[in-house]
């Protein structure tokens, strides 16, 4: 008898399984399906993802460090991470923010209201500025009782809006704030841009600052509420957009 083992064509001595290769499409198959490398990650019985948007929006320029911010050149990979992600079924957006980059904030709000998945916001705190645009893109909006949003024109500080070029650039950005925000909610762009323009308020400045009720009554959000009935109308249009892609697909 030979005394050496006689080796396959695969090199595995003989007795021994040959190795299981991973298919060379099955990295390319987990990219495609969460699309960034920081896709947010759910527990095995989650289809909801948490997306918070707290302080001031940083855009083009860094803020101190000390200040609290949302950057948003971080949460746009996030949101297509989101729609890629089939585990996802949902998104709560939390808002609790004094504004800040209008730029940003409208890419913000724009990627938020043509996302494919079922999206709900919550005004807790304050939802100021241009969070204003981002709390109405979703499809259902909330605001605390207690929480207060402030509608005010787009300003800079300085002497600068005295150039007549710029003062024009601001203009357009504004229309753009108003006709987002007038398109995404029931409030119209008369009642609106009185609240934009009103004078004597609070602030001592041209703007108004709406508490959570009246936000509601000027159709600006759609409900008073806080987690639980967010939660409840988000799992609503869960349902609801499953049954409307069945009816698609027979």
């Amino acid at each position: 008898m030979n005394k050496y083992i006689q080796k396959g064509e695969s090199g595995n001595q003989e007795g021994q399984e040959p190795q299981k290769e991973e298919k060379p499409s099955s990295l390319m198959e987990k990219i495609q399906q969460l699309g960034q490398t920081n896709v947010p990650q759910l527990s095995s019985d989650s289809k909801i993802h948490c997306l918070t948007i707290i302080g001031q929006i940083e855009g083009h320029l860094a803020l101190p460090p000390q200040n609290k911010t949302t950057k948003y050149e971080h949460l746009i990979p996030q949101l297509v991470a989101i729609e890629q992600n089939p585990k996802i079924e949902g998104v709560l957006i939390i808002l609790n923010t004094v504004g800040g980059d209008v730029e940003a904030g409208l890419a913000i709000s724009e990627m938020l209201a043509t996302l494919s998945k079922p999206t709900v916001s919550i005004v807790l705190g304050g939802g100021h500025s241009i969070g204003v645009p981002i709390a109405v893109s979703c499809d259902h909006s909330f605001i605390a009782e207690t929480a207060t949003m402030t509608i005010h024109p787009i300003r800079l500080t300085g002497l600068v809006i005295g150039v007549p070029a710029t003062f024009e650039y601001l203009d357009k950005m504004q229309d753009r704030v108003v006709n987002f925000v007038t398109k995404h909610s029931k409030i119209s762009e008369e009642k609106f841009k009185d609240l934009m323009f009103a004078k004597g308020n609070l602030t001592r400045d041209i703007g108004t600052n709406v508490v959570g009720p009246d936000a509601v009554e000027y159709g600006l959000i759609d409900e008073v509420g806080g987690l639980g009935p967010a939660m409840k109308k988000l799992n609503e249009l869960i349902e609801q957009s499953k049954v409307e892609n069945e009816g698609l697909i027979q």
